[in-house]
């Protein structure tokens, strides 16, 4: 506050508010100090600030709530050619010419579970995770810790947490004879592969309907995306080697990306004999297998069938697996199991990003898995989420009746289904947002584009009861 000569000390101070919130330096429905903490901090009487108060309520830049205080209006009044939105835009941009590297698309913060209906077809739902059990686990890694453990240093994880994966992985995958690396769930996995693996002289194959965070990573090293043909049976091989060909003197393929369990987005099951005949032509080709294992743990109707990386005599396969189905995503917890060289450079990577895993979490986890309650809760959700299977099933086929779906697989596991459709699905996306219905169609998942045939919708199961699985799909298909 300056001293201006001949105006009140009130008229000063309500100026020098006008101006912090018109810069930005206090912001909508921000709360002040009270009138008798600014007098003391500006060395005023107290009677001055609240006159000031009144002063700057009188013309709408503040309001006022009993026995709470005083805040900044959320309707701002406009005494200049700046609107509300310029003055936000003038306080976030510096300025400066910034000089980027690589181009970045804008993140979308939008998030699935604002929406009353979530139909994600990955979502798991947190409302069964165990929290009132786990929290003792959490209370333990904080008041029994391992201190070594708490400083900086080893990069691939916590060892006790990875000597549970590794048992974990050994008992339920036949997964032997790997190097086991904790990650800040499979996406960071990702990004440091494509980071060491790819750059702007490499191509990715990967399914031509596929997983596009992945792909954004491997665009990030400055990769080239190849779309493989895929069918009711998973990708194809014989299209898989016909893309090497065609790109060994252009950008030489250098990875494919594969989702063989329950394939993203259709949940098609890669059949064994395709697996095998993948695995030969990456053999002969030398071009290592990125198999990302993202819901394993559900699987209803049989045993389902045992990663690739667990029959992988040249170790070219890069295996990933993430808890973040298992208890819910906000945990960030995925694991690599991959072999020593790469492993080593992984970790090399993790240490620039970063010096220390979150030992806390990592700690809690394996304490946890160690007692045998996170095999319970993974037991009890997937007979949840089996049943919820079972109930989307006697749905659709309700609206198959009426012809409002044409048609879709009963998957043998995983948390949704890919659901044909009689009318265009990005249109019904639309409608559905409307609805409040977060909706994933098939216009999302195509890397080429001119090959969606607007068709499809991904219907998630597994975040949802029943009740609310039943309103959602009527309140969708009312949207016709």
């Amino acid at each position: 506050m300056t001293k201006a000569s001949g105006q009140a000390k009130y008229l000063q101070l309500t100026s020098a508010i006008r101006e912090s919130i018109k810069r930005g330096l206090l912001t909508a429905q921000e709360r002040l100090p009270s009138a008798r903490e600014l007098a003391l901090q500006l060395s005023l009487n107290r009677h001055t600030v609240m006159a000031a108060y009144q002063e700057l309520i009188a013309q709408g830049w503040l309001y006022s709530q009993p026995r709470k205080g005083y805040f900044v209006s959320k309707l701002l009044p406009i005494d200049s050619s700046d609107t509300t939105q310029q003055l936000a835009d003038k306080k976030q941009s510096s300025g400066f010419d910034w000089q980027f590297t690589r181009a970045i698309a804008t993140p979308n913060l939008e998030s699935s579970d604002s929406y009353p209906y979530n139909f994600a077809g990955g979502t798991p739902d947190v409302a069964l995770f165990p929290f009132n059990d786990f929290k003792n686990y959490v209370s333990e890694s904080l008041t029994r810790p391992n201190i070594a453990n708490l400083h900086y240093g080893n990069n691939a994880g916590f060892p006790d947490l990875i000597e549970q994966v590794s048992l974990y992985l050994r008992r339920t995958r036949s997964l032997t004879g790997r190097q086991i690396l904790i990650t800040n769930g499979s996406q960071e996995a990702l990004y440091i592969l494509s980071q060491l693996l790819l750059n702007e002289h490499s191509s990715v194959a990967t399914e031509a309907m596929g997983y596009a965070p992945a792909w954004q990573s491997f665009r990030s090293a400055g990769a080239n995306l190849v779309a493989i043909a895929q069918d009711e049976q998973g990708l194809i091989p014989a299209a898989f080697e016909q893309a090497i060909i065609e790109q060994q003197h252009l950008k030489p393929i250098k990875l494919l990306y594969l989702t063989p369990l329950h394939q993203y987005p259709t949940t098609v099951t890669l059949t064994m004999a395709r697996r095998h005949q993948i695995y030969r032509i990456a053999q002969r080709h030398n071009i290592a297998i990125i198999e990302d294992d993202y819901d394993h743990e559900f699987h209803y109707r049989c045993q389902p069938l045992a990663p690739m990386a667990s029959d992988d005599p040249s170790g070219l396969v890069i295996y990933l697996s993430t808890f973040s189905k298992v208890m819910f995503p906000g945990a960030r917890i995925g694991f690599m199991a991959l072999d020593k060289q790469l492993s080593d450079a992984v970790i090399g990577y993790k240490t620039i990003m970063n010096h220390k895993v979150s030992t806390p979490m990592q700690d809690a986890i394996a304490r946890w898995m160690k007692s045998g309650a996170f095999e319970r809760h993974l037991r009890k959700v997937t007979k949840t989420y089996h049943q919820r299977r079972d109930f989307m099933t006697q749905l659709l086929n309700d609206y198959k009746a009426s012809g409002q779906v044409v048609a879709f697989n009963e998957p043998d596991g995983g948390m949704a289904m890919w659901v044909e459709i009689n009318q265009s699905a990005a249109q019904l996306a639309v409608k559905a947002k409307n609805q409040g219905i977060y909706l994933q169609h098939e216009g999302l998942f195509c890397l080429p584009p001119h090959q969606n045939q607007d068709r499809f919708i991904r219907l998630g199961y597994a975040g949802m009861d029943e009740e609310k699985l039943k309103a959602g799909l009527a309140l969708l298909f009312q949207a016709n």
